[in-house]
């Protein structure tokens, strides 16, 4: 009996649930969305990860002994332990999201090919020498790096290396690598390449070729490589050419102007003619993001150039160009982001067009095929900079007697994106309207919204992106001609990455196009830590953050400083009439450089140049006001 009594009111019970459900479902409108979360109509969360990392099918790579390829690169960005080219475990304290391994389209694969005893490529005596020489190691391995690049330049390289089979087979089984590791939702592998125009001798002009499609259209047509052209503009109408003929999508990102003696961002075209408007346009449509740090130097803002501006001496590098001719002057001026935005918005004003309306991003263009940019987890660029006791002090750069040590290498960058999810598609169209930010290093949150009614609440909430999106645009955005008796106001939050240091300060960088068409910049701090205690001084500047950094140790505390950083500015000095860009620049307490950590566990002295410490920052991509 007391079974069927309990059989009974189960049955009640399943009824009674069965019948509330349909209710439940009756009851609530198919539209709406109790969720945040489910197919959300704006980005919830940044995606972490590298968009210029290099394997072994990299030439300038296998040619320096790096035996990590395209797979175990792949593996070790979604977090896996793998074997460094020296022979060192390595492994990320935090998988990444997303990779693009961009290896260089010039001899894409072929001195893999060629280590590898290609039979075909045997019969050519030169490239038979190579082999000979790179499997020596050594000296011997130099030779053979050196003449490789004496022919690249001089366009003497052997036919073989040069074969179209050769090259079609390469790039096919690369697209296919990166179709087998792309798991939507889980980790994104962008099929991608590095087109490496070095004009002029040295003149680094190279751009990193993202495609938003996969493979079956990715391998209709062969990358471009500088055998081609070594004209920035070629590439552009090579990527047109592309787009029309597959009815994909790309994007081209530069990187390090700073190495490029004043061609990064010239007022010229590339043969030295005056721009025009559909120059203008064609960099505009494809070159809409810049690298602005990574291990060859940060590109943001260089000292001279912003002269107020206290942290603008940041790993910079500006000797000369990829191989070290020096510069000469005027050069600086056409090779820093800050710069370039500044002479965007008079290009635009002569033009009609901005070229250099672009977005930020990090990389760290390792050659070793470990995308390691974390300070205490630092693995160089080449593997000659692996982690070792004389890293620090070898050439890692020498060109005829023109040095730079391996020490000046810098653990950087990184790039997040504001996307809806981790899919190819979603994270490309995120590039695509700029909703990005770099980072040298550190997983730093930060939102950057730009409008005209933004109040003070709007920064007590702990979700401002719902207040951002709802009464502005966000970063990468534009403003358009502001309503009357309306100034601009910008909500900007930022939270510490939860293995790094405390936030230092935010700051918001303007620069405009004054009255007389002359470009004026100026650094606003916003919001910063501790502010109870440091207050603004006599000339309005936030007095230094402090340091906690035991060099002696590799420590630091996080006594200083917030967790948390958030406020809404308005601009003070804002003339409606006048075009201007906004970017957001959040810093770090000082913590420990990777020198101070080498210096520790291996019980080495440094010299005294040698930077111990650092405050890593995070740069948003601008938001753009145009009346």
């Amino acid at each position: 009996m007391r079974t069927r009594l309990l059989g009974k009111l189960c049955v009640t019970v399943v009824v009674a649930a069965f019948v509330h459900t349909a209710s439940i479902r009756d009851s609530v409108a198919q539209e709406s969305k109790y969720s945040p979360y489910a197919s959300p109509d704006h980005p919830v969360r940044a995606y972490w990860g590298d968009q210029h990392v290099h394997s072994s099918w990299s030439a300038d790579a296998a040619t320096s002994g790096t035996t990590v390829g395209p797979e175990e690169a792949l593996r070790f960005a979604r977090g896996e332990e793998v074997t460094s080219t020296t022979g060192q475990r390595v492994k990320l304290a935090r998988p990444l999201d997303w990779l693009a391994l961009s290896d260089h389209s010039d001899l894409m694969g072929v001195i893999t090919e060629v280590k590898a005893g290609n039979p075909e490529l045997m019969k050519d005596s030169v490239l038979e020498q190579w082999r000979e020489q790179m499997n020596a190691g050594g000296e011997e391995a130099g030779k053979a790096m050196m003449d490789l690049v004496r022919r690249q330049s001089t366009g003497t390289l052997p036919p073989a290396a040069l074969d179209d089979g050769l090259a079609r087979s390469v790039w096919s089984k690369s697209t296919a690598i990166m179709e087998r590791y792309n798991e939507p939702g889980r980790f994104t592998a962008f099929i991608a390449f590095e087109w490496t125009s070095n004009a002029g001798g040295g003149n680094n002009l190279h751009r990193n070729v993202i495609y938003r499609d996969g493979k079956d259209r990715a391998d209709q047509v062969l990358p471009m490589t500088t055998f081609d052209s070594d004209n920035p503009e070629d590439l552009l109408k090579w990527m047109a050419m592309w787009e029309k003929k597959t009815g994909g999508s790309l994007l081209a990102i530069p990187h390090n102007g700073n190495i490029s003696n004043g061609r990064m961002f010239p007022l010229h075209t590339f043969d030295g003619e005056p721009l025009t408007a559909e120059w203008a346009r064609a960099r505009a449509r494809f070159e809409v993001l810049y690298e602005v740090t990574q291990g060859k130097g940060t590109g943001e803002a260089h000292p001279s150039l912003a002269p107020n501006d206290e942290f603008a001496d940041f790993e910079i590098w500006d000797w000369g160009n990829l191989i070290l001719v020096p510069k000469e002057p005027g050069m600086i001026e056409a090779e820093y982001a800050r710069d370039a935005f500044k002479n965007g918005l008079w290009l635009e004003e002569k033009l009609g067009v901005n070229p250099f309306k672009f977005g930020l991003v990090g990389g760290t263009d390792a050659h070793n095929g470990l995308t390691a940019a974390e300070e205490p987890n630092f693995f160089g660029k080449f593997p000659t900079e692996e982690p070792s006791p004389l890293r620090w002090d070898w050439n890692a750069f020498d060109f005829g007697g023109r040095t730079v040590k391996g020490w000046r290498l810098g653990a950087s960058g990184r790039t997040a994106v504001w996307a809806t999810d981790n899919t190819r598609t979603a994270l490309w169209d995120a590039m695509k309207r700029k909703e990005v930010y770099a980072s040298t290093g550190p997983r730093i949150t930060v939102r950057f919204f730009g409008g005209f009614d933004f109040s003070e609440k709007d920064a007590l909430t702990h979700e401002p992106a719902a207040a951002g999106y709802a009464k502005g645009v966000p970063m990468g955005g534009d403003l358009k001609s502001a309503p009357a008796g309306k100034t601009p106001t910008f909500l900007v939050a930022a939270a510490k990455d939860p293995l790094g240091g405390n936030l230092d300060r935010i700051q918001v960088i303007k620069g405009w196009l004054d009255e007389s068409g002359d470009v004026q910049e100026k650094i606003y701090d916003v919001v910063w830590g501790d502010s109870e205690s440091r207050r603004r001084d006599a000339q309005g500047r936030v007095p230094p953050v402090g340091s906690t950094v035991d060099a002696k140790r590799a420590t630091w505390t996080n006594t200083i400083g917030d967790a948390q950083l958030i406020a809404v500015w308005k601009d003070p000095d804002f003339n409606p009439r006048l075009r201007a860009f906004y970017y957001a620049r959040v810093l770090e307490i000082p913590t420990p450089r990777w020198t101070t950590y080498d210096a520790v566990r291996f019980g080495i002295e440094l010299s005294e140049e040698v930077p111990r410490a650092l405050q890593e920052r995070a740069y948003t991509s601008p938001i753009w006001y145009t009346p």
